[in-house]
């Protein structure tokens, strides 16, 4: 009987699958609604950009996005095809077959270059890391020319949270490393002398200068559990610190179990701003084990569900529809944004919309400034990521739209974009 009623569902899907919608899913990089449906009047003249899905997007006040297309990561896209072309006769034959026995994988210099991190560092100029499955290389790139530069290039290297020092002579960023930790690292600003300055089996990112403070970053930092084989057990609570890059001296400046601080930026007037979330223990026991076994068959079908609503986008551009008649991408079932795993449908479906645009993180994630007296205040709910102008000009993303505060605290759409990462911003004037 349960087979039956199994397959039955089965079936179902399968009707749903060719079941055509009306909806467009915005695709990455989509401008937003116009100026005259921004929340709070017009938004602050501010240049801004995001990372989504690997790719880089700029946009100019409420002007056109343009995504930003690396000549290096095209160029070697290009050889990889011809290279692909080339060798395809050989696939699956004896001249396939390498040294060690093993078949030659040919397709394996193909995988995309992926822009992980991205800042503005100049009228019209950025500056972008990127990597694929071997090599990584920091990036200058001028906006106006298309002009791209190659700073630091090696193999396994994986930079992350570009900033500059108030000077701009100094590139501070999160270096990651194998086993899943991260450490601060500097370099110059031409990309040399890179140097890794903390340490430990910990994960530490998201540097920020303090303005007027050539030696000072503050960043996030979590330590890694491992269990008694040394595999990855757990992650604590995330906590804010202070390095001295100097003396390399460490300074605890915000922890509570009970949250975690996230991507902290210091105001000019000394003010720290910075994502709160409750910290969530990992917890795991016998009774997890009985309900993973009695959940099981909806897991199964939800799984099919999601394979067909994958085919239902690759060929007919069309998602199938969601219990709330909302139509979901098939990646949006469980995304990683901040290091937490997300149930992107249950947030698109139960959290409150921004301008008009779904939220994929909780009303609990939460954009907080703190004073140098430690009075706190929460100035926007329902974000992912933010930045800051050295002006002062703050614009968030919750995953899916990008907001500007004006001085009173209101929120105002600038733009739309689709998984919404690292978010990076300057103020027009080229401050």
């Amino acid at each position: 009987m349960h087979v039956l009623i199994i397959l039955g569902i089965v079936v179902l899907l399968v009707v749903l699958f060719y079941k055509s919608t009306n909806q467009y899913v915005q695709p990455a990089g989509t401008p937003g609604p116009a100026p005259a449906q921004a929340m709070g009047g017009n938004a602050p003249p501010v240049q801004i950009g995001w990372v989504s899905n690997g790719k880089l997007f700029v946009q100019g006040g409420y002007g056109a996005v343009q995504e930003i297309s690396s000549p290096y990561a095209q160029q070697a896209m290009d050889r990889a095809e011809r290279s692909r072309e080339k060798n395809a006769w050989k696939k699956d034959t004896a001249f396939g077959v390498a040294a060690q026995g093993n078949y030659r994988d040919f397709d394996r210099h193909s995988d995309p270059f992926l822009i992980s991190s991205a800042l503005f560092t100049g009228e019209g100029k950025l500056l972008y890391f990127q990597a694929d499955h071997g090599m990584g290389g920091l990036f200058s790139y001028d906006m106006a020319s298309g002009h791209e530069e190659r700073l630091l290039h090696r193999q396994q290297l994986q930079l992350d949270d570009l900033c500059l020092s108030p000077s701009g002579e100094t590139i501070v960023c999160t270096l990651r490393a194998r086993g899943g930790v991260s450490h601060i690292a500097t370099m110059r600003s031409n990309g040399d002398a890179l140097r890794e300055l903390t340490g430990g089996d910990t994960i530490d990112s998201a540097p920020t200068p303090v303005p007027g403070d050539e030696s000072t970053v503050i960043y996030q930092s979590a330590a890694i559990g491992r269990d008694q084989h040394g595999g990855w057990a757990a992650t604590g609570h995330v906590t804010l610190q202070e390095l001295n890059t100097a003396t390399g001296r460490i300074t605890p400046v915000l922890e509570d179990p009970r949250y975690d601080f996230l991507s902290p930026r210091v105001a000019p007037d000394g003010a720290l701003f910075f994502i709160r979330r409750p910290y969530e223990p990992p917890q795991y026991s016998a009774e997890n084990v009985v309900l993973d076994t009695l959940f099981f068959p909806f897991r199964l079908l939800r799984a099919v569900f999601h394979y067909l609503n994958f085919f239902s986008l690759m060929y007919s551009r069309k998602p199938l529809t969601g219990a709330s008649g909302m139509p979901m991408q098939a990646d949006m079932k469980d995304i990683v944004l901040q290091g937490k795993r997300i149930d992107a449908e249950r947030a698109l479906r139960r959290e409150a919309s921004i301008g008009g645009v779904p939220s994929l993180v909780p009303s609990s994630w939460q954009l907080v400034r703190r004073t140098r007296a430690g009075g706190e205040s929460v100035v926007a709910s329902n974000v992912s990521s933010f930045d800051m102008t050295p002006n002062g000009t703050i614009v968030y993303s919750n995953g899916r739209g990008l907001f500007a505060l004006d001085a009173q605290g209101r929120s105002s759409l600038v733009s739309q974009g689709d998984l919404v990462g690292a978010v990076l911003v300057r103020d027009a004037g080229g401050a």
